[in-house]
């Protein structure tokens, strides 16, 4: 199983540009085999891979992810290029819908279709990739534009990859099979061994209904992580974050960590949580998190029980894992990187 590292929302605990640099550094000396950054409305996390690409010699380079309304799939497929060029082959390009909150809120876009945009968007991306003339007609996007003054145009730089890896973050059962009909990975956030297993018969779906075999496709969970011997201490650490997911991630109407905690058989939980976090109850919202749901949706406790859950996750049919920190120094989470990697070793 190949181990990444996700760098999450740029700014957390304090962090500054050299520490996460040095983490970026030590998960590669680790020998970690990606670091992925994530997106919301904050850093850009292509900005990011293309500052450490020229720092790094080996580390794979995700995007994870890039929200679709954000960038169009052409500009995508650019950006994916060009740091596939600087870093000598080393990108991988995560894309996602992301929700309402930001794609209205933010791009001022309509959120809507989502999965039929999604298709669309990865439809165009592919060719692009590719380096082919992007001609295109879907139910949300055409190209070049009808009636226009437009052609057909092609990707002017060419990615050293001869298949650039574009990832699909999907967590309903659309978008899931989406991810195995068009997409060379599945990126699954929060999602515990068993429900990734269930969820792989969407993947066999969709990638039949391409004609294609799934040899070869990365299913890549993407999981909050902390080893200690303290179990308690590892719960109460993984509060803050998880209650901002299932609370705020989301408008109240459209919040798909929360969905997924429903999912799971935390339904009143999970509505108990929204309800604090959004009346601005922050503290009531964490303290309304069960044990079993924190155990659910994140990976946290002694190095015993990691290991059986990254076996679980192996089992269940994941390619690879990358984890997320959320301990509060710097040291911590150089440690920290260090004691995940011997969970998989």
């Amino acid at each position: 199983m190949r181990l990444g590292y996700s760098m999450s929302y740029w700014g957390g605990a304090g962090l500054g540009p050299a520490d996460h640099l040095a983490l970026v550094r030590e998960a590669e000396r680790l020998g970690y085999d990606s670091v992925w950054a994530a997106e919301t409305y904050g850093t850009d996390p292509a900005s990011l891979m293309a500052w450490i690409a020229g720092r790094t010699e080996r580390i794979g380079l995700g995007t994870g992810v890039l929200q679709m309304s954000g960038r169009k799939p052409v500009v995508a497929a650019m950006t994916a290029a060009t740091i596939d060029q600087v870093s000598g082959g080393r990108a991988r390009l995560g894309v996602g819908v992301s929700g309402p909150q930001v794609v209205e809120g933010w791009h001022g876009e309509p959120f809507d279709r989502p999965v039929e945009r999604a298709r669309d968007y990865l439809s165009v991306l592919r060719l692009a990739l590719a380096g082919r003339p992007v001609s295109h007609s879907g139910p949300t996007m055409t190209l070049p534009l009808p009636g226009g003054q437009g052609k057909e145009l092609s990707l002017a730089v060419s990615p050293v990859q001869e298949r650039l890896p574009v990832y699909l973050a999907a967590m309903g059962p659309r978008t899931t099979a989406l991810a195995g009909e068009l997409a060379d990975g599945w990126l699954a956030i929060h999602f515990p061994p068993g429900h990734l297993a269930e969820r792989t018969a969407e993947l066999r779906r969709g990638a039949e209904r391409a004609g294609r075999s799934l040899d070869g496709f990365d299913v890549v969970p993407m999981v909050l992580t902390m080893v200690d011997e303290d179990e308690e201490l590892a719960y109460d650490m993984m509060r803050p974050m998880l209650a901002l997911y299932l609370g705020g991630m989301g408008s109240r109407r459209t919040n798909f960590y929360n969905r997924l905690a429903h999912t799971l058989g935390f339904g009143k939980e999970a509505e108990a949580v929204q309800e604090a976090f959004l009346a601005g109850r922050q503290g009531e919202a964490m303290s309304l998190l069960p044990d079993a749901l924190v155990d659910a949706m994140t990976m946290c406790g002694p190095p015993g029980k990691l290991r059986e859950r990254v076996a679980a996750y192996r089992e269940a049919g994941a390619t690879g894992l990358v984890v997320g920190l959320v301990t509060p120094t710097l040291r911590l989470r150089l440690e920290q990187l260090e004691l995940v990697a011997g969970l998989v070793a």
